[in-house]
């Protein structure tokens, strides 16, 4: 077996860069047919698959890396994304927290309004109480009045005959 310099392009120029079990193929060989035709051996089966456990730990850990790194990058933006629906919540409770202290505001005062137009018309039952027994009395003692200067008077058969809540009638309108 002899090395064919035609087929040297196939060959990488620097082959530190690939990993140790590539070295057996720096050599590529030719052998002679009947026909005089220069072809290329047939690599042997551990040329074709060489140490085969580390070539697919390497792949198993290189799709190992891709799925952790796109796990990481899901988590990354599950992260951002709930970050981001943490803070429109918060936003949203906050926004929600005004409303309600305007609510309070504006019923503390819509309250004091209340109040304070109950308390005026308490003052005014409470007055119109006080004048109306004010004129109940007064009333009485007008009725007290008449019903004395009746007895006194010479037309003593006149109120007799008409009862003294008839002979001064007050309006009460």
């Amino acid at each position: 077996m002899h090395q064919t310099p035609d087929l040297h392009y196939l060959l990488h120029s620097n082959p530190a860069q690939f990993p140790a079990h590539f070295s057996s193929f720096t050599a590529i060989t030719t052998t002679p047919t009947h026909h005089n035709f220069h072809t290329l051996s047939t690599p042997r089966l551990e040329q074709l698959n060489p140490q085969p456990t580390n070539c697919s730990s390497n792949n198993n850990s290189i799709f190992e890396d891709a799925e952790i790194n796109i796990i990481n990058e899901r988590k990354q933006r599950r992260m951002i994304s709930n970050r981001e629906s943490a803070r429109r919540a918060r936003i949203r409770k906050q926004r929600h927290l005004d409303e309600l202290w305007s609510q309070v505001v504006w019923l503390m005062n819509e309250n004091q309004q209340l109040m304070d137009r109950l308390n005026c018309v308490m003052e005014r039952h409470e007055r119109a109480l006080e004048e109306n027994a004010q004129l109940k009395e007064e009333a009485s003692e007008l009725r007290q009045m008449v019903t004395g200067m009746q007895l006194s008077s010479p037309l003593v058969e006149f109120s007799y005959s008409t009862p003294p809540e008839k002979a001064l009638q007050i309006d009460d309108s």
